[in-house]
């Protein structure tokens, strides 16, 4: 493999692995210390605590695609497109989501707010490691 495309490959798994590293991070927080999120949901009690568990539970599932992607990009393409899907789908989401807040509830607006925020940084990522991994597949002589 020459050093061009090697070097395409190493910059789309860096920037995979920030997005998975952040979401990692972010799924067993809300699973380790879910109390910290539960007023941000205006969530409490046992009820509050679960929810949150969940929310890392699901954040944990959703990595999924990630990691194949890490692990070969080129091979794995489908599960790099499949980690754009999602992003986008939760940043819609979550856009839609807010929408649908009151303003009275500034905190939760605050909270969903952040989501949308942490999916539009990780959908960029991943969108740059897409296009760079297709523009290596265009100039795979270089």
């Amino acid at each position: 493999m020459k050093a061009q495309p090697r070097l395409q490959e190493w910059s789309v798994r860096g920037l995979i692995a920030i997005v998975l590293l952040i979401n990692l991070v972010c799924a067993t927080d809300f699973i380790v210390r879910p109390q910290r999120y539960m007023a941000s949901y205006e969530l409490s009690g046992e009820v509050g605590k679960a929810v949150i568990i969940g929310y890392g539970i699901l954040f944990l599932m959703w990595q999924v695609p990630y990691f194949f992607a890490l692990y070969n990009p080129t091979r794995n393409r489908i599960s790099l497109i499949s980690a754009v899907l999602m992003q986008t789908i939760g940043l819609v989401g979550e856009s839609f989501l807010l929408g649908r807040i009151s303003l009275e509830h500034q905190v939760l607006r605050g909270s969903v707010l952040r989501f949308i925020y942490f999916d539009a940084g990780g959908l960029l990522l991943l969108l740059i490691a897409l296009i760079i991994l297709y523009a290596g597949a265009k100039h795979p002589g270089q």
